[in-house]
């Protein structure tokens, strides 16, 4: 195998965040925080008037969203705050669960790092519930625990897999915490997951991994109404 060639430091640089990146983060705070709820048309118009940017500026930004899955864009309607299917709230948590499972089962043989970090990040998670939070912020330090997880099978692709999939379930965990506050209920579960992993029972951290992220997908679409009561 060849040496990599060396790539000089005077070549890297790092561009700054573009308008069209601002907007897209800013309409992403919105989302989260609450600000936008699921179904609110995103006009072009009233959003660049708003922000002080152009009607293209805001287009490409609502094309990031769209792509993340935050939006849905409707011929003749124009773009909306999307709203979560309970379809997919429920397939998003059974592909979780492969993923987070297989780094699970991987903790005995994992790097020492990689098991560092998921306490490093129950630890944030935590004290972020515990210093009551933002919703923004216990989403990201909730999520990046889970994505600890899938971390300790050292494969950069199911991460990336995993990512995407984290992308994708932000919008309905953020309306969830809106509409019942459950974060030190969410601090306890993961606490009990990282213990029983301390102990050496992974079969057992499997099975409630299983059961918790099978009751989060039942909770969200409970919590949102996206399935009629029988």
């Amino acid at each position: 195998m060849s040496d990599p060639v060396p790539v000089a430091a005077g070549t890297l640089h790092l561009e700054p965040p573009t308008a069209v990146d601002r907007v897209a983060q800013e309409l992403r705070r919105a989302i989260f925080d609450g600000d936008l709820e699921s179904g609110t048309a995103l006009r072009e118009v009233a959003l660049a008037a708003s922000l002080g940017v152009s009607r293209p500026t805001v287009r490409e930004a609502l094309t990031l969203l769209v792509a993340e899955g935050l939006a849905t864009r409707e011929p003749h309607r124009g773009v909306s705050v999307a709203t979560p299917e309970a379809a997919s709230v429920r397939d998003i948590c059974a592909a979780r669960w492969v993923l987070e499972g297989a780094g699970v089962r991987a903790w005995p043989q994992a790097d020492a790092a990689l098991r560092r970090q998921v306490r490093t990040t129950l630890e944030a998670y935590t004290t972020a519930v515990h210093a009551g939070g933002s919703y923004q912020e216990l989403n990201e330090q909730h999520l990046a625990f889970h994505l600890s997880l899938v971390a300790l099978a050292d494969s950069p692709r199911l991460v990336h897999m995993a990512e995407q999939l984290v992308t994708e379930l932000k919008l309905a965990l953020a309306q969830v915490e809106r509409l019942r506050r459950n974060a030190h209920d969410e601090a306890d579960n993961h606490t009990r997951l990282v213990l029983l992993l301390e102990s050496g029972d992974v079969d057992a951290a499997h099975e409630f991994l299983r059961d918790h992220l099978a009751g989060a997908a039942d909770e969200i679409i409970t919590a949102l109404a996206l399935e009629p009561e029988s």
